[in-house]
């Protein structure tokens, strides 16, 4: 239950927590919080949850209300997501204690998992600012929704990958959990018909099994998806997926494998960037993308489904949310 300190001065320092309790090992998250703030001195932490009716937004809203030096958000990338929606024109940074089943903005901005770390880091941290994605979205029943996103927001076997396969599955085994909604794309040949502007550009069409927009690049295993991407450089990058068979299927997943890890090293990246795209595979940089998709897809927004959509439009707010990372 969410616990709110009312009636504390308004001076100093003051840290809100909001708290996926489904994924944290809330007690040791207490223990390190506590100890954070009697020894720097702050004021009695707020603390909220997430509920199953708010992922996050109205969380942030109340946390605001404290006037917060610091929100830590201990959660996944969807909690981190919702809570970022309610954030990002405040100018209150937020800090991520790593707590879901991806953590890929944790991944992207080397954050550390451990509780004690990340509180640590929330409390002396130095304040990153990175982008944040903007997606709005038209919905197969006539609807119209506007998300943020810090991480990637995909369309088709992305979204089908990500809303399809069991968390459970995904915890136990990791990318293996995927082998089947992979499988019956490359066996089905499932794509679907994009039509596409980049920058209001000439709109092109394309078939593909898969569009995702990033702000971040690497995914879970230190897979490289978007290697140019960079979470604070005011750019989306975006890839398609166009493979028609077994064997560019098997060189896309080559190129991704190896990309990994030649991404790891100076001259691995400089080997990249020196070799030619994949015709599969193309990748494009943008400040704003619209799309519309025949038929109707699945859509994906950091993790979590939102439901099938005729079009999207993505766009960026530069270095519009700062996140807490260890100070030099």
């Amino acid at each position: 239950m969410a616990t709110e300190h009312e009636g504390s001065p308004a001076v100093g320092h003051r840290a809100v927590v909001i708290v996926n309790p489904t994924n944290v090992d809330l007690p040791r998250l207490r223990t390190a919080v506590a100890q954070a703030q009697e020894q720097h001195g702050w004021l009695p932490t707020v603390w909220l949850e997430t509920t199953i009716d708010d992922a996050g937004q109205r969380a942030a809203v109340r946390a605001l209300k404290h006037d917060p030096t610091v929100v830590i958000v201990a959660g996944g990338d969807g909690t981190i997501r919702a809570v970022t929606e309610g954030l990002h024109s405040s100018g209150t940074p937020i800090a991520v204690v790593p707590a879901g089943t991806g953590n890929l903005l944790a991944r992207n901005l080397g954050l550390m998992r451990d509780i004690e770390t990340a509180v640590r880091t929330a409390f002396t941290g130095a304040t990153r600012a990175i982008d944040v994605g903007l997606v709005s979205l038209e919905h197969d029943d006539g609807s119209t929704t506007s998300h943020a996103f810090l991480v990637m927001t995909g369309v088709g076997l992305d979204a089908r990958m990500a809303t399809d396969t069991s968390s459970a599955l995904k915890r136990r085994i990791g990318w293996l959990a995927y082998v089947d909604p992979i499988s019956r794309s490359v066996l089905g040949n499932q794509r679907f018909l994009m039509h596409y502007g980049v920058d209001g550009r000439r709109e092109q069409s394309i078939r593909a099994h898969t569009v995702i927009v990033g702000n971040c690049g690497t995914l879970t295993g230190g897979m490289v998806l978007l290697p140019d991407a960079r979470a604070d450089d005011g750019l989306l990058d975006v890839v398609l997926f166009r493979p028609t068979g077994f064997w560019q299927w098997l060189r896309v997943a080559t190129r991704l494998g190896v990309g990994g890890i030649l991404h790891r090293s100076r001259n691995g990246r400089a080997v990249l960037r020196a070799t030619p795209d994949l015709r599969v595979l193309p990748y494009v940089r943008a400040r704003t993308l619209t799309a519309r998709f025949d038929p109707p897809q699945s859509i994906q927004i950091d993790g979590d489904g939102f439901g099938r959509v005729v079009a999207v439009t993505v766009t960026l707010r530069p270095r519009a949310i700062g996140i807490q990372v260890p100070s030099a």
